[in-house]
């Protein structure tokens, strides 16, 4: 049975064209995989708190090692890597926040890129532990930051998520994202059609 792992950022729960765009994304989806379980994962709702030292110490001991505070301190972590892991296929739906990603989609980041879990260090340097699955990146802006804008230099939003990917080993990664949606909605429409094509080139 397949699995989907919806993650939800956007603080804006019910005008978000970011949200509405991960909906159309996942009905595709259901439609393809009928018999799958999608598993929804909103942070606007249930935003991770950010790393602390006790956290990041509990990441670094063994787990034979663990006193209890310190699995208490990476319990939610693990629930989230879990959620990660058990999925075959991963969107992200993440509108632009000063040229980057909402605060907590990064604490999210945080909490999964875990050594030895996601990810492990060879003599080669890093390597990603996720390489299984695929990815789709989901954005709307108000501006233009696409590859053609002069405000290209500015996004820091899609070079960042691909490289938090890669970093955890997800190569197959998809990258949808609405441009200018403040000044119209020529980039939504765009976006739809992308994500219509992406259904049926599947």
């Amino acid at each position: 049975m397949a699995t989907l792992l919806v993650i939800h950022s956007s603080p804006n729960l019910t005008q978000s064209h970011t949200r509405a765009l991960v909906a159309q994304h996942v009905e595709n989806w259901k439609a393809r995989h009928p018999g799958g379980e999608v598993i929804e994962r909103d942070l606007a709702l249930a935003p991770p708190p950010h790393l602390d030292m006790a956290t990041i110490g509990a990441f670094y001991t063994p787990e034979a090692d663990r006193a209890p505070q310190a699995q208490q301190a990476i319990a939610l972590s693990d629930e989230l890597v879990g959620e990660l892991m058990a999925a075959d296929e991963l969107v992200i739906g993440a509108p632009m926040h000063n040229f980057s990603v909402p605060s907590s989609l990064k604490a999210w980041i945080d909490h999964i890129c875990r050594v030895g879990v996601t990810f492990r260090y060879t003599e080669a340097g890093p390597q990603g532990m996720l390489g299984d699955k695929k990815a789709v990146l989901i954005s709307a802006r108000g501006g233009n930051y696409g590859s053609a804008s002069p405000a290209f230099a500015m996004n820091h939003q899609d070079t960042y998520l691909r490289t938090v990917m890669g970093f955890i080993g997800i190569t197959e990664v998809t990258t949808i994202n609405a441009e200018g949606v403040a000044g119209g909605d020529a980039g939504l429409a765009e976006a739809r059609q992308a994500i219509e094509a992406l259904a049926e080139a599947v």
